[in-house]
């Protein structure tokens, strides 16, 4: 017993000569992190000076203007008259134009000939075709009248006759034979009003 007990005492005053030392080496670990913490705290402070001499500087200087956005003139409106100086108006096509209006027009600046485009009647199959691109390749003879046979673009043939509308200015024939189809197409004058033109279309031999 004397001996377990003077073997506590002897461990126990081992560990207490080393609290000493252990307490020397902590006080020397917060003094070197502390150090450390201070040294870098100046090493950032000197390392951002140049930057905010240049930040100082720049607001020291006169910050200029900024010039004024030109000033906006008002929109000024303008009434197209060519309705009533009998000029066509642009954004209308001749094929879709009121032949009521188009007859005002004639009175007020063309000559008023009579001569109008039908509006209101019924558009046939070869009037959605430009009459250059038809052609005429046959004729023939049914019930003692007269047919040319008019070939479009699409390759189909279409069987015409005298009062047939073809092209798109309003064309209506006026005779087949077997040479050619005549027709009477209805163009703009120039001057506001309308005029007949006479056309031909050849047979294609090839």
């Amino acid at each position: 017993m004397l001996k377990r007990r003077f073997n506590i005492g002897e461990n126990r005053g081992q560990t207490l000569s080393d609290a000493p030392g252990r307490g020397l080496m902590h006080i020397c670990y917060v003094g070197l992190c502390l150090s450390v913490v201070v040294m870098l705290s100046a090493c950032s402070s000197e390392g951002t000076s140049d930057l905010e001499d240049f930040v100082a500087k720049v607001k020291e200087k006169n910050p200029g203007q900024v010039e004024p956005l030109p000033e906006l003139k008002p929109f000024e409106k303008y009434a197209y008259s060519a309705y009533f100086d009998g000029i066509k108006d642009p954004f209308v096509t001749w094929a879709t134009i009121n032949p009521k209006v188009d007859r005002l027009k004639g009175a007020g600046g063309g000559m008023d000939n009579g001569v109008f485009p039908d509006g209101e009647r019924t558009r046939e199959a070869l009037e959605s075709y430009p009459l250059e691109t038809l052609t005429m390749v046959g004729s023939l003879e049914y019930s003692n009248e007269s047919w040319g046979l008019i070939k479009a673009p699409d390759g189909i043939i279409y069987r015409v006759k005298s009062g047939s509308y073809i092209g798109q200015n309003h064309g209506k024939i006026s005779k087949v034979s077997s040479e050619d189809v005549a027709l009477i197409e209805i163009v703009s004058d120039g001057l506001g009003g309308w005029e007949n033109r006479p056309v031909e279309l050849s047979l294609n031999e090839e």
